[in-house]
C-alpha cells in the first residue's frame, strides 16, 4: 500500500503525456516506472506487455486506445502520471485528463517531427492554463534535432526552450538549467543555460537587475520566478529523452521532480458555482484541511468490476469511510474503498490528499465532469466544460440476434458514459440507432469493444438520411371507399385540397366541410387517414412536410359510415391529390465549419462545391489554420471524414449541424422514387 507522501501535497507532481499516436507516450511511461524502481523490468508496446496498454484490444492494435493512471515514487515526491491516445479520433479519452494535472507534457518524436496532434493539444492545454512541457522522444533516431528544436519554437513559441541537451549522438542528455558547463550536440551548454534564466528573471524585476549587475543568477534561487514563468506560459521547458535506450530518462525525472508544479503552485481549476451568466469562480484550495472537492475526470465500465469514478483531490482529505455527495445529489454514499491505479492494478491507499488521483467503485451516481464534495453548500459547484470536438461521423447499428435491442441499449450507455465524444441516438424518422464519433477508428473501436468485452454481435450500415417529401402546387384529391361484405357494410368519401406551405412550417388541417356532408365525429377519422399517408410517404417513401390539407366536400352513410371507411378515404384522397402537385423530395442541407491547414483551402473549398456544397466564408485560426464555413446537403456528408483525411494529412477536423431543408435536385428524386418503387414491388 503506498504511503502518503512525505511531503503532503507539496511533494506531489501531476502529469499527462499528451501528443500525437506513436511518438512513444507508453514506451516513455514504461521507462519512468522502470527508473525509479515502480517495476522491475520495462515492458514493450510490441510485446503488449506495458503497464498501461493493459486492454487485450490495445495489445492487439498496439496502441493505446484509452487514458491510464499511473504512478511512481522519486525521492520524497510522488508523481501521477496519466498515459493518453495520441489518435485524433480518441480525444474524448485524451482530453479529460487535462482537468487532473498541473502539467501537459506533450510529447514529439524525432523520427516523425512536430505532428498535428502535437500543436493541437498544445492548444488545449494552454487554454486550460496548464503549465506545459515538451518532451522531444526517441532522440537516437537518425535525425537533424536542433532542426527540431527550431521547428518547435517556429510553430510553438520561442518560449520553448531546452532544459537539457542531447550529447554523444543522442547517447546521454546533460543539464542545462542548473549546470552552465560543458558541450552539446548542440554546442556550449554556457549559451543554453543563459537563455533559460535570461527567460526566466524577466519575470522578476529584481532578478533582472541583479542578472544585470552579476551577469548570472544561481538557479537554486529561480524556484518561484521559475514557477511564475511556467504558469504564464512565458517558459515551455524542452526535454530529450530516449525512451528505448534510457537516455534522459533519469535526468526527466529530476526536471519533474525540480522544476515542474506541485499543486499548490500551479493555476488553480476552474471550478464555477452556478449555472450559465449567473456561475460565480470558486477557488479550490489545495488545503488537506479544507472540506473536500474533486472531480471524476474518467470513468470505466468493466464488465466483470462494474463502474470506477477515476478523480483528482483537489481540496480536503478523501479517506475510507469518508462521505461524499456526487454533485447536486442529496443522498451521499460511503467510501468503501480507496484505490491508486496503476494500469489495470488497484492500489489500496488509506486516504488522498490534494494533488493525488485516486479511484472508487461500484458507485453507480458516478460520471464523468462529476464534482465529489462533503459540503452540502458546494451542490452546485462544477468544472468549467472542456471544449470537446463534435462527433459528426455516424454509423447505424441494429443487434444481430432478435431480443438484443435493450441489452444494445444498455451497453451503449456504458461505453458514453466511458467517452464524452461519443454519441448514441435513436432517429424517429428513420428508425435506426445511431453512434457518432469523431471518425472510423472510433467507431471501429466500439464495435470491436461491443464484440470482445460484451459479446454482442451487431449489424452496420451507413445511416439513411432523413429525407422528406412537400408539394409544390396545390391539387384536389378524392376518394370513395364503399365495401359491402355482407351485413353491414363500410362507406366513406372524401374531397380534399392540398397545398404547400413555407419550408419548416409543418402541417395544417383544415375543415371546411359544411352542411354536415361529413358528420363532426368521423373528422379525426379523416386527419387520422392524412397523417397515415403523410407518415409512410406517397412518391419516394419519406414522410410529408410543409403542408396544408384543407377538407371541403364528401359523403356519410346513416348505416355503413365508420371511422375506418374515412381513415381509409382520406389516406387515398390525399396521395392522389400528392402526386397532382407537383410533390418534391426534400433533403437536409448542414452547416459545415471544416478547420484545416491553410495549404490545403483550395483543395477543400473545390470538394465541397462538388458534393453541390456552397462557401459561405473562410478565416485565419491559430497556428497556419484556416476555418472554411458552409452548407452542403447531409447525404453528401456522410464518411467525409475519409476524404478530408486525404486531403490534409489527417490534420482536418469538422463539424455539422442541421440548417435547413431543400429540394433535391430532379436526379436525385429520380433515382429516390425509382428505389423505393422498386422496394415496394419485391
Amino acid at each position: 500500500m503506498p504511503s502518503p507522501s512525505r511531503g503532503g501535497t507539496a511533494a506531489i507532481r501531476t502529469l499527462a503525456l499528451v501528443g500525437p499516436a506513436a511518438a512513444g507516450k507508453t514506451s516513455l511511461c514504461e521507462a519512468l516506472l522502470h527508473a525509479s524502481g515502480a517495476i522491475t523490468t520495462a515492458g514493450s508496446v510490441e510485446r503488449g506487455s506495458t503497464v498501461s496498454d493493459h486492454d487485450p484490444l490495445e495489445r492487439r492494435m498496439q496502441h493505446s486506445l484509452n487514458t491510464s493512471v499511473l504512478h511512481l515514487e522519486h525521492g520524497d515526491t510522488r508523481i501521477h502520471l496519466i498515459d493518453t491516445p495520441g489518435a485524433p479520433d480518441l480525444l474524448g479519452q485524451a482530453l479529460p485528463a487535462l482537468e487532473a494535472v498541473e502539467t501537459a507534457a506533450i510529447v514529439v518524436s524525432a523520427a516523425a517531427g512536430l505532428e498535428p496532434m502535437a500543436l493541437r493539444m498544445m492548444e488545449y492545454a494552454a487554454a486550460r492554463q496548464l503549465d506545459r512541457l515538451v518532451i522531444v522522444n526517441k532522440i537516437d533516431a537518425a535525425t537533424d534535432l536542433r532542426a527540431l528544436l527550431a521547428d518547435i519554437q517556429s510553430a510553438l513559441g520561442r518560449e520553448c526552450l531546452p532544459v537539457n541537451l542531447p550529447a554523444d549522438g543522442g547517447a546521454r542528455v546533460v543539464d542545462c538549467f542548473f549546470n552552465r558547463e560543458g558541450s552539446s550536440d548542440f554546442g556550449s551548454v554556457e549559451d543554453a543555460h543563459r537563455a533559460l534564466v535570461e527567460q526566466v528573471v524577466e519575470v522578476d524585476g529584481a532578478f533582472v537587475e541583479r542578472y544585470l549587475n552579476e551577469g548570472d543568477v544561481d538557479p537554486g534561487e529561480l524556484h518561484a520566478p521559475l514557477e511564475q514563468a511556467l504558469r504564464e506560459g512565458h517558459l515551455v521547458p524542452v526535454c530529450f529523452v530516449c525512451a528505448r535506450t534510457g537516455a534522459g530518462v533519469a535526468q526527466l525525472l529530476d526536471v519533474i521532480d525540480r522544476l515542474l508544479p506541485n499543486p499548490t503552485e500551479g493555476n488553480p481549476p476552474q471550478f464555477l458555482r452556478g449555472e450559465g451568466a449567473a456561475a460565480v469562480p470558486v477557488r479550490a484550495q489545495p488545503d488537506p484541511q479544507q472540506h473536500v472537492l474533486a472531480h471524476v475526470f474518467k470513468v470505466a465500465v468493466d464488465p466483470y468490476i462494474g463502474k470506477l469514478g477515476i478523480f483528482r483531490v483537489h481540496q480536503g482529505t478523501v479517506t475510507r469511510d469518508s462521505e461524499l455527495y456526487v454533485g447536486d445529489g442529496r443522498k451521499p454514499f460511503k467510501v468503501g474503498h480507496l484505490f491508486m491505479l496503476q494500469g489495470k492494478e488497484h492500489v489500496e491507499v488509506s486516504s488522498a490528499v490534494p494533488g493525488d488521483i485516486c479511484a472508487i467503485a461500484k458507485v453507480d451516481e458516478l460520471h464523468h465532469d462529476a464534482v465529489l464534495h462533503d459540503a452540502a453548500e458546494d451542490d452546485h459547484i462544477h468544472l468549467a466544460p472542456l471544449a470537446f470536438p463534435v462527433p459528426v461521423h455516424g454509423l447505424a447499428i441494429a443487434p444481430r440476434r432478435r431480443g438484443d435491442e435493450q441489452r444494445l441499449w444498455d451497453v451503449l450507455a456504458k461505453l458514453v458514459d466511458e467517452d464524452p465524444c461519443l454519441r448514441v441516438q435513436r432517429d424517429a424518422a428513420t428508425h435506426e440507432t445511431i453512434v457518432y464519433g469523431l471518425g472510423e477508428l472510433h467507431l471501429r473501436v466500439l464495435l470491436e469493444r461491443l464484440r470482445e468485452a460484451y459479446k454482442l454481435e451487431v449489424d452496420t450500415r451507413p445511416p439513411r438520411v432523413a429525407y422528406r417529401e412537400s408539394v409544390g402546387a396545390p391539387a384536389e384529391g378524392h376518394h370513395r371507399h364503399k365495401k359491402q361484405t355482407g351485413g353491414a357494410g363500410q362507406f366513406g368519401e372524401v374531397s380534399l385540397r392540398v397545398e404547400p406551405l413555407a419550408r419548416g412550417a409543418g402541417f395544417e388541417f383544415v375543415d371546411q366541410v359544411k352542411g354536415g356532408v361529413i358528420p363532426t365525429q368521423f373528422m379525426p377519422a379523416v386527419e387520422k387517414g392524412v397523417r397515415q399517408a403523410m407518415e409512410t410517404g406517397v412518391i419516394a417513401g419519406y414522410p410529408v412536410t410543409d403542408v396544408r390539407v384543407v377538407v371541403h366536400d364528401g359523403k356519410h352513410h346513416s348505416v355503413d359510415s365508420k371511422e375506418i371507411a374515412f381513415v381509409t378515404a382520406a389516406r387515398k384522397a390525399f396521395m392522389a391529390a400528392v402526386r397532382e402537385a407537383r410533390p418534391v423530395v426534400l433533403e437536409p442541407i448542414v452547416d459545415v465549419e471544416i478547420t484545416a491547414p491553410g495549404s490545403a483551402m483550395g483543395e477543400i473549398t473545390g470538394d465541397l462545391s462538388s458534393r453541390r456544397g456552397q462557401v459561405n466564408g473562410t478565416s485565419h485560426a491559430a497556428a497556419g489554420q484556416i476555418v472554411v464555413r458552409g452548407q452542403a446537403p447531409l447525404s453528401e456528408m456522410i464518411s467525409y471524414q475519409s476524404r478530408l483525411n486525404a486531403m490534409t494529412s489527417g490534420q482536418g477536423r469538422y463539424t455539422l449541424s442541421l440548417s435547413h431543408y431543400d429540394t433535391v435536385p430532379p436526379s436525385v428524386q429520380q433515382a429516390l422514387e425509382g428505389q423505393w418503387r422498386t422496394g415496394e414491388e419485391e
